[in-house]
């Protein structure tokens, strides 16, 4: 390759750290014949001569609608490997190639292809190559997406193409991406003297000027110099290379030409099908003579048995030149003999209709709900898509349309959701038309503008569709309505006009879909009535949505421990459907672990669902978990760690508009200038979150950083001005009877009357903070220790001070500990250094992986649990042995126990002065 130099030392260096155990993902993206094929080419004969195995897939316009298209032609190759696999994965697989009757999960297919590949790989390094990704179906590139996250620990390397357009829609971020841009004169014109060394200087010149440093232009527009004229001048280069790949068919015979359109018509048919269909166009019997035809014509070229175009722009030149009489006789030929595959029948049927044809219409929605009814989302949304074209009816066409979107929107296909949205005519849509397309827009695309003008907007479809009937439609989309008042904290009138719409329905009001609208939208009118309700509901636990419709209905009143227990169920439901995007939903069921001094679960929790989020597109859970893990890393003390997560919520686009976040960002922001030791900066960054004018507000959320704002104000000197911003909390407390706001006020209440405090009111304070809450606890009992020593009661402070160092350690709050022990060495006892404990020697993943063996789940069982391979799961316990101390999972159990022992009897050794 000429001018690529530096992109094949990056792709060669990832080759050899895969060759080592250690793969990836990258993603080469540039323009049409900018090299991408050429380059993916090259790397794939370096890598088979180095010992890889390698597998190639490619997406193609005409098949980026139907299903696992793409995976299966990649997988092809290692088919037999499927039956070896365990049940679970045996039947994902063989469900999404259409050995089933319903479509598996689209993540329980990707953990299956790993599994498949992980497998391969343990015998021989990997090379998947994946060209074309900007055409690719939604569901292979999902499965692909998937495998390239989990590679790092496995010999597979993944490199993808795609056009230059939203190559972030691709890129499995993994490694950086490589741009290509076009060669420099230099090279162009070494490319070209290597390819067509006889030209003319003026025809070299004019080829130079005219392919811009394309290579593909360089290497092609000679071989038709006597087309390159000046009625080309005006065409882009794409269809200046697209018109000197049509006219070289002109030298072939018609039989070839008509081969050709019926291979980029159906790009993966049998060759003896595409013979077939040729045969009956030209009415006579079609040989395999063609093939080489079109091979000596430098048109395709044959990988193995199949023939495949030379390059993508060949497929679409033959395909969109082709006299439309052509391209709808090729249709039809594949429609008669595609009877077999209904799905690919009905859309060379569509394809070759010109305008409206109600009947078909009428077979492919009659298709798509016969798949829809046994599991086949995937499958009917093409068929819908299809019938919609063939419609002349408005209307008809944007329900039908509707219908596709909310399917597509269903397996979580936020490319072709959006696709179908620009299609529909809203000036068409009925009430319910106009819910439902709310609800799934609402899905797609969270847009952060104007909150309080999309809230109205959204109550008012409500409104409509409950009129008009659609009360499930209805339900989805106030519960949708109301969730935004708490992400984006709507004002009171939006909130109590949401409200009111609830109430206009006389619901019931034990109903978890009312506690939750009613916790959402009017926390402080509705909070003690829906907390009653709470203390004696049963739920399912078997019903996901339930369980988290209560959960972070819990969660946005500060009911923080019916919050992680609802949350909990939630996710182990969703994790044991495969549903990922549920799961980082309720992952979000970290942050209230956070108050409850699980900060090691906490951290796990939130790692795995920031994980899940990227992967699920789930932006506003990101958001949330994202947060989070910064609010664990600033109470662990890792000042660095937890500001770079600050700086990347704040620079997320979501971010300035969603208050339920920027109102977490301030508290790790005041968090981190107080431990270090910059008590001003802290107490001013907090108490903007309790500003009504400022965007870090939350009205409800805010009361979680009442304690950190105390804290502030003690050390900062600023007790008053605290006093007054925390003036309604006695009022609002009574109003919303849930644990945050019993805490924000016993704590506030003792901790900024440094003076007045007594310790009766120590003692009634602690005894006021649930025994959950124990890192409020331990903070409260340090203020207590302080307090005393300024009684000049040293004695009387260490024990206090001792519980408080003891807590503190015991959750891995590393500042707050070492706070403890000043103020321990101050009254005259000094404490023996604090003990490692397993959170601050393994990743949080790690130490997951560790707790679940150490309970006896074997590899297999832990790598579904996580969503990884049991291959990784084994280079994880590889490495996390030496770090215990230990040779095998045998002892895991008790070196995970013989840390925590220890951290205990490091405290026991505090040696009084």
């Amino acid at each position: 390759m000429i001018g690529r130099d530096q992109e094949l030392r990056a792709l060669r260096g990832l080759l050899a750290q895969t060759a080592k155990g250690q793969g990836g993902a990258s993603l080469i993206h540039g323009t049409a014949g900018v090299g991408k094929t050429a380059l993916l080419s090259t790397v794939g004969a370096d890598a088979a001569t180095s010992g890889f195995r390698v597998l190639r897939t490619s997406g193609v316009e005409t098949e980026q609608w139907l299903p696992f298209a793409a995976l299966h032609l990649l997988l092809q190759p290692v088919a037999g490997g499927i039956n070896r696999l365990p049940g679970p994965h045996r039947l994902a697989l063989n469900g999404a190639f259409g050995a089933a009757d319903t479509d598996p999960q689209v993540f329980r297919v990707g953990l299956a292809a790993l599994e498949l590949l992980a497998d391969i790989a343990d015998r021989q390094p990997l090379l998947l190559l994946v060209d074309d990704l900007q055409w690719i179906d939604s569901s292979s590139l999902e499965v692909l997406r998937f495998v390239a996250r989990r590679t790092g620990d496995l010999a597979i390397l993944v490199i993808g193409a795609a056009r230059t357009h939203s190559p972030t829609s691709y890129s499995p971020s993994i490694h950086p991406d490589l741009n290509l841009d076009p060669l420099g004169r230099r090279e162009s014109a070494q490319l070209l003297d290597a390819g067509a060394p006889d030209l003319s200087a003026a025809m070299r010149a004019l080829i130079l000027e005219r392919a811009a440093g394309n290579p593909l232009a360089l290497v092609e527009l000679p071989k038709a110099a006597q087309g390159v004229d000046a009625q080309m001048d005006d065409l882009p280069l794409t269809q200046r290379l697209e018109a000197a790949f049509a006219a070289r068919t002109d030298s072939v015979s018609r039989e070839c030409r008509t081969f050709l359109l019926a291979l980029a018509a159906e790009p993966n048919s049998p060759v003896d099908r595409l013979l077939a269909v040729s045969g009956r166009i030209c009415g006579s019997v079609v040989c395999v003579e063609v093939l080489q035809e079109a091979v000596d014509a430098g048109l395709i070229s044959l990988v193995g048995r199949a023939p495949e175009f030379r390059h993508p722009l060949m497929r679409s030149a033959i395909y969109t030149r082709a006299a439309v009489t052509d391209r709808l006789a090729t249709h039809r030929a594949l429609a008669a003999v595609l009877e077999g595959t209904p799905d690919r029948q009905l859309f060379h049927l569509a394809a070759s209709t010109i305008g409206p044809d109600a009947d078909l219409a009428a077979r492919l929605e009659q298709y798509a709900d016969t798949v829809r009814a046994r599991g086949k989302v995937a499958a009917a949304v093409p068929a819908l898509r299809q019938a919609a074209e063939l419609v002349d009816d408005a209307r008809r066409r944007t329900s039908i349309l509707i219908r596709a979107v909310e399917l597509a929107s269903e397996i979580n296909d936020r490319v072709n959701t959006q696709l179908l949205l620009g299609r529909a005519d809203m000036s068409e849509l009925g009430p319910l038309e106009r819910a439902r397309i709310m609800v799934v827009s609402d899905k797609a695309a969270f847009e952060p503008d104007d909150p309080n003008g999309r809230i109205k907007e959204m109550i008012a479809a409500t409104a409509g569709a409950f009129d008009a009937g659609g009360t499930d439609i209805a339900e989805n989309l106030l519960w949708r309505t109301a969730a935004r008042c708490f992400f984006q904290d709507g004002d009171a009138e939006v909130r109590a006009a949401a409200s009111a719409e609830l109430e206009r329905w006389q619901p019931d009001p034990e109903a978890p879909l009312v506690l939750t609208v009613r916790a959402y939208t009017q926390p402080y009118r509705f909070g003690a009535d829906v907390i009653g309700r709470l203390q004696g509901f049963e739920p399912d636990r078997d019903d996901g949505r339930i369980l988290h419709f209560l959960g972070s209905g819990s969660m946005v009143l500060g009911d923080v421990g019916r919050a992680t227990q609802y949350l909990s169920s939630a996710a182990a439901v969703w994790r044991s459907q495969g549903r990922l995007g549920l799961l980082a939903r309720s992952l979000a069921g970290a942050w209230p672990r956070v108050y409850l001094g699980q900060l090691d679960r906490a951290r796990e929790e939130s790692a795995e669902g920031i994980r899940l989020a990227e992967e699920t597109d789930e932006w506003i859970v990101w958001l949330g978990v994202k947060a989070t893990a910064a609010l664990v890393a600033a109470l662990r003390g890792e000042a660095e760690a937890a500001a770079q997560a600050i700086r990347e919520l704040r620079a997320h686009s979501l971010f300035p508009g969603m208050p339920f976040a920027t109102v977490m960002a301030q508290q790790v922001d005041g968090l981190l200038f107080l431990f270090a030791g910059r008590p001003a900066e802290a107490y001013e960054a907090l108490a903007r979150a309790f500003d009504p004018a400022d965007p870090h507000y939350h009205s409800v959320s805010r009361w979680l950083l009442a304690p950190d704002l105390a804290d502030a104000a003690v050390a900062a000197g600023t007790v008053d001005e605290a006093r007054e911003l925390l003036a309604d909390l006695p009022q609002l407390a009574r109003d919303l009877p849930t644990e945050m706001m019993a805490v924000a006020q016993a704590y506030t209440r003792v901790v900024l009357d440094p003076e007045g405090a007594t310790e009766e009111q120590y003692t009634a304070a602690l005894a006021e903070v649930p025994s959950t809450w124990t890192l409020s606890r331990a903070r409260l009992q340090l203020h207590h220790g302080r307090w005393l020593r300024r009684q000049r009661r040293n004695v009387d402070a260490r024990n206090p001070l001792r519980l408080a160092r003891d807590e503190f350690d015991r959750i891995g709050a590393a500042p707050l500990a070492e706070m403890a022990r000043e103020q321990l060495r101050a009254a005259g006892e000094s404490s023996g250094q604090r003990r490692a404990n397993t959170s601050e020697q393994l990743s949080a993943q790690e130490k997951q992986i560790a707790e679940l063996a150490s309970q006896g789940l074997s590899n297999r069982e832990i790598g579904q649990r996580l969503f990884i391979s049991h291959r990784t799961v084994g280079a994880h316990l590889y490495r996390i042995y030496p770090r215990l101390g230990i040779t095998g999972r045998g002892r895991l159990a008790a070196a995970l126990a013989a840390l925590d022992e220890g951290q205990s009897a490091t405290r026991a050794q505090g040696v009084s002065g």
